[in-house]
Parts: C-alpha cells; structure tokens; sequence
C-alpha cells in the first residue's frame, strides 16, 4: 500500500527518530535530514507531501530552507511544518509569514503533531489519493492496479510510476529531463533518450487496451497525459 511520505528535517537525531517512530505507527512513511542540503537532496529524490522543518538547522535556518522551497514551483504540492523550541507569538508569525503552513513550538505530544499533519494535508489535499482516474483509465494506488474499463493492465515499476505522475498531472507538458527528476529521482544518472523507451513500453501495453492515445508526444517539449485529441 502507498503511504505518505513525511521528511523530517532535524539536526538532534534522538528528536528525528522519536517523531520518525510516531510517524511510522502512524502510518506514514518516514525520510530524515538532519541538514538542510540532505533535506533538498531527499526532497527531489522522494518526493514527500510534507515536510516537518526544525528552526534551528547547523548550515541553513529552517525558516530560510522554508522561504526557498515556497518560491520554487518544482515544491508547489509541498506542505511544511515548522518545529520550533520558539514560543513568541512574533516568531510564530514569522514563520508563517515565511511560508510554513502550520507551526508547532517544543515540546509537543505525538498526538497533537499527527493531528496537526492530518489537518494540513487535509487542508491542501495533497495526500496520495486512493484512486486516480481519467478516460477510461483508473489507477487504483492503495491496491498498486492500473485497470481500462474494468480490466487490470499489467505494468513494469517504471511504467506504472510514469503512468501515475502523468495523470496526476493531466494535460501538463513535461520534458524528458523534468520526468527523469520527478519519476526517476534527481540523483539517478541515465540518459533522457530512457525516457523515450519506458515512454514506448508504456505505449505498447496501452494500445493492446486502445487507450494509447492518452500517452502524447509534444514535439520540441515532451510528453504529457491528455484525454483531450493532441
């Protein structure tokens, strides 16, 4: 089953592994920086919903790390929680002036961080959905299924990846290169023309069900998902 990943960003690793064991009986799945250049690392790898962000960080403030995020679009499904030992109503608003969609002061039970999480990714939608779907096409990510009209399609790990993060963004265009970051991961070194080849396996899996035409081309930019005619 998919779970929703959750970074957390915190230098005092006792502190990172209490919320990451919390998290985990939670049912989510849990990444740890304990910087702010392995969180970037994490977060274009992994790409997580949410990301829990301590204030204090040795090579970057938190608040800092959480100004940069919101001003790039590659994060705009990205959720963050500043954790802070800060208590003053003036850093509080600081920090959601910053960007931080919630923020929760030191100390704090794991009841009320889950909840808080639950509250956030409620309010932006932006948890894994159960269930995909668009044309005749239905993704079914708890199950890990892709059918057509009823009937199992049958994909490679790849495949299904590419398959899932195309619909999930239907009718954008994205190139060969934002695709290797976004379905491969950032620090996964392959050529784009491998793009081109899951792009066709994909393809040919689709067309024996007659929905292919879902999978188009857009010459010079890249590919996109579209129930629409290209």
């Amino acid at each position: 089953m998919n779970r929703e990943k959750i970074l957390i960003v915190e230098d005092e690793q006792p502190i990172r592994e209490m919320i990451a064991f919390h998290l985990s009986r939670a049912g989510y799945e849990t990444l740890e920086a304990e910087d702010c250049r392995q969180a970037r690392q994490l977060l274009a790898d992994e790409r997580p919903v949410l990301a829990l962000v301590d204030w204090m960080l040795p090579d970057m403030s938190g608040l800092e790390l959480t100004r940069l995020l919101k001003r790039d679009k590659e994060y705009d499904d990205l959720s963050v929680i500043m954790l802070t030992a800060r208590a003053d109503e003036n850093d509080k608003v600081t920090g959601l002036e910053g960007g931080a969609d919630d923020y929760i002061t030191k100390p704090f039970s794991p009841r009320e961080l889950i909840a808080r999480i639950k509250a956030v990714l409620r309010r932006s939608g932006k948890g894994i959905e159960e269930t995909t779907a668009a044309g005749d096409i239905t993704i079914d990510a708890a199950a890990h299924r892709v059918s057509v009209n009823g009937e199992v399609v049958h994909l490679g790990p790849t495949e299904y990846r590419l398959l899932q993060y195309l619909m999930m963004h239907a009718d954008r265009v994205y190139s060969r290169s934002q695709l290797l970051d976004r379905v491969w991961g950032a620090n996964v070194y392959v050529e784009e023309r491998t793009v081109d080849v899951h792009v066709r396996r994909l393809r040919k899996v689709l067309t024996a069900h007659g929905v292919e035409k879902h999978i188009q081309t857009v010459r010079g930019a890249g590919y996109r998902f579209s129930t629409k005619e290209g």
